[in-house]
């Protein structure tokens, strides 16, 4: 039970619905910050990859010294397996030496040409590396995207 002096007490009492009313609007400005801060928050990249439908190419043996140009063509397309355009594509040769590079079409197809691809020291057989890139899209990199050997 209350003691009779709390009783007759209404000091904590007097402005205490101005203060609720004031808290509340507080509270309501603070969430409204925090909801706009989390609706400004930038999109996350989506992804993409790159296919060709080439699955191996061949280079001639050493003693036949001719130069060889491989039409490398590639497509890139999102989640939805939809055509990336203007995506920049960029190939390596097996070796690391030489870079190609292009950029897609509307449809996400392009058309890289390597010229004279020449295996890394000592080994017949190498991969050539790709990278893919667009504002808005996760970047693609496959270091394994076509096998080249050598006959």
């Amino acid at each position: 039970m209350l003691s009779g002096k709390l009783k007759n007490n209404e000091t904590g009492t007097l402005g205490l619905p101005i203060r609720i009313v004031v808290f509340t609007v507080i509270g309501l400005i603070g969430f409204y910050a925090v909801l706009s801060a989390v609706s400004d928050a930038p999109t996350p990249p989506k992804p993409m990859y790159a296919t060709t439908n080439l699955s191996a190419f061949s280079l001639p043996s050493p003693e036949e010294e001719r130069k060889i140009d491989l039409d490398l063509p590639v497509k890139v397309f999102d989640s939805e397996n939809r055509g990336v355009r203007d995506a920049n594509v960029i190939a390596w040769s097996p070796d690391r030496e030489k870079a190609y590079s292009s950029v897609t079409d509307l449809e996400g197809k392009v058309t890289l040409k390597i010229s004279n691809p020449e295996l890394p020291q000592g080994k017949s057989e190498g991969y050539i590396k790709i990278k893919v890139m667009r504002e808005g899209y996760r970047d693609f990199t496959s270091d394994y995207f076509l096998k080249i050997t050598r006959s």
